[in-house]
């Protein structure tokens, strides 16, 4: 006789496979450091360098903008030599063409009788420096060969007049003060202004 079951004993009833399907499945755990802390991800040699590269473009940038901007307070004057200077006493100069002053101040101090003056080097035709020719007793101009006797008086060449002389005066101590800021000078066909006060110093 078979086996019948206990009508009040309930059947289990499977469990839907959606139910399964919806439960969490937790993701297996990161490995961790010694310390218990994520370990960070090691950047590359090359891509160091290339964020070394950046930020030293975006820093330098950065400072030539500054350094522009304080520029902008700072006024652009130029710095030039002084007009007025001293160039020894009298004494110091002997007859003739002294040339100690040509290249700092661009004069030449010349003694002649009792007098001494200072010639402005400068040409009068495109303002070259000329040259003191002392075998010739002359001065050259080096760019279209203007000549100028000792006195600077022009003779050859395309100069149209004498170079200008520079005031000259003597101070307290005796020394001659040279200003080449005023300048006396010989216009063609013009007035001679050679022998006004200021332009020598008698000896």
């Amino acid at each position: 006789m078979a086996n019948v079951s206990d009508p009040a004993t309930p059947t289990p009833t499977p469990a839907p496979a959606s139910a399964a399907a919806a439960t969490p499945v937790k993701a297996a755990p990161r490995a961790t450091s010694a310390k218990g802390k994520t370990p960070v991800e090691e950047v590359s040699p090359s891509a160091k360098m290339r964020r070394r590269i950046i930020w030293s473009c975006v820093w330098g940038f950065l400072a030539a903008n500054l350094l522009m901007f304080l520029r902008f307070f700072f006024p652009r004057a130029l710095f030039e030599p002084s007009t007025v200077f001293k160039i020894g006493y009298p004494s110091d100069f002997q007859p003739g063409v002294d040339e100690r002053f040509k290249a700092q101040d661009r004069i030449w101090v010349v003694r002649e009788g009792d007098r001494i003056f200072v010639i402005f080097g400068r040409c009068t035709h495109l303002g070259c420096t000329p040259d003191w020719k002392p075998a010739e007793h002359k001065f050259k101009c080096p760019c279209h060969g203007s000549g100028y006797t000792p006195e600077g008086i022009n003779f050859e060449g395309p100069a149209p007049r004498p170079m200008d002389r520079a005031h000259v005066e003597l101070d307290a101590t005796g020394q001659i003060v040279v200003d080449t800021s005023r300048l006396y000078s010989w216009p063609k066909g013009g007035v001679d202004h050679f022998d006004d006060p200021g332009s020598f110093v008698s000896v």
